[in-house]
């Protein structure tokens, strides 16, 4: 697809904010540091298409007045030794980019993620200084039929997808003329950031190990080179209700507390992948497990805590285990990972990381092209759930959206996991990126075992 790029600004917020240094939590420096990608599709009511700058205008006038009040987006990040950052709130602004194509909406076909995409997400040029990056860039590409692609990139080490999802839809809400609904809790010490350990780690921290290598192996250089492609795949409300009774069949007591859909799909798309890569039986494996701390910690998180508040543990297993025992086992095991996170081990977990010298080595950079930081490809997987974010309905006054989606990933073993489109249809979607050489394989398996 030829998209061609109009105008490019800095837009920032339209009055004075806080100047000064932010520092950040853990949380905010280890894992994905870099940006990420998501995209809108809609079709713009005529009222909004003429004049043909209305649409520009409204989200430029309406991004600047949402950095009023989440200003800590127009800052930048800088290094602070021992691979740790800061964010300075300085005003600098995020970039809004115009574009255009001479395509038509419909020759997306049903939207798949695609490279087709590519061009209609900003990209980020990260041969550049961090302190030099914006953290939030937003591209708007007009179609020749009306139609029209929103897509922004935001930076993961300034917020998790809740956080970022209260900012985009309070910035919809503004466009639409409409009073800001809840601020922002910008202060991150809530989480200690900025403050020494208070105690030695109480727990051992497996999640900050490096990831098992294939059998046989001494580096993961060779697989991290290999080539790889993305699919969505859909199930249905009754494919996860069977799902689901499958891996609840027989559990201890009727009182034990059933598998929720996440441990069911994830452990489904673990097994399919440990039999679509074809593992040996004593493959050691790795899941990396997203856990939402909010709710865990105390005194909880406040509302609208605006950082990244997510816990990554793994749960862990030989490939022949997964594959030969039922599908219960693989959920039990991610089940065993997620009740770990509580109070005093998301502390302790805190104090591991404030006494290590450098966190570079726990921080993914993938998208810098960099072969150092955890690996979850063959023959580990991670699975992010976007379950409970609301993702869809994001009206900045021109209607609903078409269709939204994850922008690209290229990371093989990426997995995410979030509702289908269809209000109340229950049905699930499951974005997957593997090595070419076993999605096909993945894909038979994945439906084959339902």
């Amino acid at each position: 697809m030829a998209v061609t790029l109009k105008a490019s600004s800095l837009v920032k917020p339209s009055e004075p904010t806080w100047n000064g240094s932010l520092p950040l939590s853990e949380w905010d420096q280890i894992g994905i540091i870099t940006h990420v990608p998501t995209i809108y599709f809609y079709k713009p009511t005529q009222d909004f298409l003429s004049p043909s700058h209305k649409i520009f205008r409204t989200l430029r006038d309406s991004l600047s007045l949402a950095l009023v009040h989440f200003y800590p987006l127009a800052g930048r990040l800088r290094w602070i030794g021992g691979g740790r950052l800061v964010l300075d709130c300085n005003a600098i602004g995020v970039e809004l980019i115009e574009a255009e194509t001479e395509s038509k909406l419909h020759h997306l076909g049903d939207f798949s993620p695609s490279p087709e995409f590519e061009p209609l997400i900003p990209s980020v040029n990260y041969n550049k200084p961090i302190h030099e990056l914006p953290l939030l860039l937003v591209q708007l590409t007009k179609f020749s039929c009306g139609g029209i692609s929103l897509s922004m990139s935001i930076s993961h080490a300034v917020v998790d997808g809740q956080s970022a999802l209260h900012f985009i839809s309070e910035w919809a809400r503004l466009a639409r003329g409409e009073p800001l609904c809840a601020v922002p809790f910008l202060d991150r010490t809530v989480l200690r950031a900025g403050g020494p350990p208070r105690a030695c780690p109480r727990f051992g921290h497996t999640q900050f190990d490096h990831p098992p290598l294939l059998v046989g192996q001494t580096t993961n250089d060779g697989e991290r080179k290999k080539k790889t492609t993305v699919a969505v795949l859909k199930l249905t409300k009754t494919q996860v209700e069977r799902l689901k009774s499958k891996a609840n069949e027989g559990r201890a007591s009727e009182s034990s507390r059933a598998y929720t859909r996440y441990e069911v799909i994830t452990g489904h798309i673990w097994r399919s992948a440990c039999k679509a890569r074809g593992h040996m039986s004593e493959q050691p494996t790795m899941l990396g497990v997203c856990v939402d701390s909010r709710s865990r910690v105390q005194p909880p998180l406040p509302p609208k805590y605006f950082g990244n508040a997510v816990l990554d543990v793994v749960a862990t297993a030989r490939s022949g285990e997964l594959i030969s025992k039922p599908i219960g086992y693989a959920s039990s095991r991610i089940r065993e990972a997620i009740d770990k996170v509580t109070n005093e081990y998301i502390n302790s977990a805190i104090d591991f990381l404030k006494s290590q010298p450098d966190l570079s080595q726990f921080q993914d950079l993938h998208a810098l092209g960099s072969n150092n930081g955890p690996f979850y490809g063959n023959p580990n997987i991670g699975v992010t759930s976007w379950l409970t974010l609301p993702i869809y309905g994001l009206d900045f006054g021109w209607g609903k959206e078409v269709y939204m989606g994850p922008g690209t990933h290229d990371f093989d073993g990426d997995s995410l996991i979030l509702q289908g489109p269809h209000d109340g249809d229950g049905s699930i979607m499951v974005a997957v990126c593997f090595q070419v050489a076993h999605m096909d394989a993945f894909n038979k398996f994945f439906y084959e075992d339902i």
